[in-house]
């Protein structure tokens, strides 16, 4: 049987989250424009600099930071930015980012998975018009970038997602 395109493009962000280099939760993303892939990413720590990988140790983990808070402690750059700062902003406008969350610990998907609120700015003013996630091996979560814009979650004061 032929898998559906949403679940090709998913499977492909999950191959990529492979590459990840933290330890706490591992994501691969991929954008698509007119059923062309324009680029990868996934997180992990700037070039150059170590990985929480190598390292041993996540700080964010080492301080029990929650989920959603406190992402100035993170070593990674996220997939989703990485895959927006390989891409050129003209073929970003109205493509669709695929995007897919493993727990390292349980090898399990994230529940809910959302950008943070850096990479909702940021997707934003890349120009994606859509949010593909992942929440089980076929099922997954479409969520419009326009929400973002409308649905204004900085202006609550909470954090996380």
């Amino acid at each position: 049987m032929r898998i559906d395109k949403t679940n090709y493009y998913l499977d492909i962000a999950e191959s990529v989250l492979e590459r990840s280099t933290c330890i706490r939760r591992l994501f691969g993303a991929v954008i698509v424009k007119n059923d062309e892939i324009i680029s990868t990413g996934y997180n992990g720590a700037p070039r150059g600099r170590k990985n929480c990988s190598d390292l041993n140790f996540c700080m964010r983990e080492k301080l029990n930071v929650p989920r959603g808070e406190r992402y100035e402690l993170c070593r990674s750059v996220h997939a989703e930015q990485n895959a927006i700062i390989s891409a050129s902003r003209r073929d970003l406008i109205d493509s669709i980012l695929y995007l897919v969350g493993i727990e390292a610990s349980t090898k399990k998907y994230i529940k809910n998975p959302a950008p943070c609120a850096f990479c909702k700015r940021m997707i934003i003013n890349s120009g994606i018009k859509q949010i593909i996630m992942r929440d089980s091996k076929k099922k997954y979560t479409t969520v419009n970038v326009e929400d973002y814009i409308i649905n204004d979650d900085s202006l609550t004061g909470k954090g996380g997602y």
